[in-house]
């Protein structure tokens, strides 16, 4: 696992060396960023049912849950004005391009060291946050919310909001959202569940929705783990050769 902490640090250092005096544009190209392994799990998680190999509805829906937050993230951080320059939009995309491949082949390999690797970058988004929200706090509280945060945060139908959080039980956290800081101590949080619920899942078959209904059996047609059940690309091809029909 030392070359995708390698991978990491390089990551960013580039953006140390890009944005160290623009934050909402760090900011930005970081959310774009992160909702990518999301999407890359999803479209593995796909791949398997389609073969027939790995069924976790759980994993499907979490997963998703998780790229609505870090959208609505980014969608603040456009707000804010993270991606008023071409450059910073270029790259942003081109690094989230190269991102989604490169998880894809992680996670169809391990899906362990897929869930370590996002990990390490939830913690450090968190890192990230935590030290702006120090820094810049006493000015945050003076600045208005941007609307889409008001919408997001504060909306009466938070259900994707609490399927993420797997580590707390629904209708737990409610934040509060009365100026900028309010804003950035939530999408701080968020990234703090975003790591609980990624080390959650290197634990093979350890996910579960939290509005999933702890009393279902185990053979729930929709939820049920296959015979077939494995972990990366090359255990599923095995045993979808050797698994009797």
């Amino acid at each position: 696992m030392l070359w995708h902490l390698l991978l990491q640090d390089s990551v960013i250092k580039v953006l140390d060396l890009f944005y160290h005096d623009r934050n909402y544009a760090r900011f930005f190209v970081l959310e774009t960023i992160a909702r990518v392994p999301y999407f890359a799990f999803i479209s593995v998680l796909h791949m398997y049912e389609s073969f027939g190999w790995w069924r976790r509805a759980d994993y499907l829906k979490v997963h998703f849950a998780e790229s609505w937050n870090e959208l609505h993230h980014l969608l603040i951080m456009e707000e804010l004005g993270g991606n008023a320059f071409w450059f910073d939009r270029f790259l942003a995309q081109h690094i989230a391009i190269i991102y989604y491949f490169m998880t894809v082949f992680m996670y169809a390999l391990s899906p362990r060291m897929a869930y370590h690797f996002s990990e390490c970058v939830e913690r450090h988004a968190y890192s990230t946050y935590d030290k702006f929200i120090k820094l810049q706090g006493e000015e945050l509280k003076k600045l208005p919310a941007p609307q889409v945060a008001i919408d997001y945060y504060m909306n009466e139908d938070l259900y994707l909001f609490d399927e993420f959080q797997t580590s707390r039980t629904p209708n737990t956290r409610r934040p509060k959202i009365e100026n900028l800081y309010d804003v950035f101590l939530n999408i701080r949080d968020d990234e703090g569940e975003h790591c609980k619920t990624m080390k959650a899942c290197q634990t093979h078959g350890n996910l579960q929705s939290p509005h999933s209904n702890m009393s279902r059996r185990d053979d729930d047609v929709e939820c049920a783990v296959l015979s077939t059940d494995c972990e990366g690309f090359v255990d599923c091809f095995r045993k979808s050769l050797t698994t009797d029909k």
